[in-house]
């Protein structure tokens, strides 16, 4: 996992735990990376199955 990755999982994990799925503006700020390579690292966190994004409950999974 990548630093970026470890960030970003943790960032979501974090404010998930609050319900509160954050934005990509949240992140965006949080890490200081662009939109693409923020997308690209969630992607690869998905494609891991370490998140999944639950569709029906809008909600992250761990």
């Amino acid at each position: 996992m990548t630093d970026l990755e470890r960030k970003l999982y943790r960032i979501i994990y974090n404010m998930s735990r609050f319900r509160k799925n954050p934005t990509m503006d949240d992140l965006k700020r949080k890490t200081g990376k662009d939109e693409p390579s923020i997308r690209k690292a969630v992607q690869n966190l998905i494609s891991r199955k370490e998140l999944e994004w639950d569709k029906e409950k809008r909600e992250w999974r761990f």
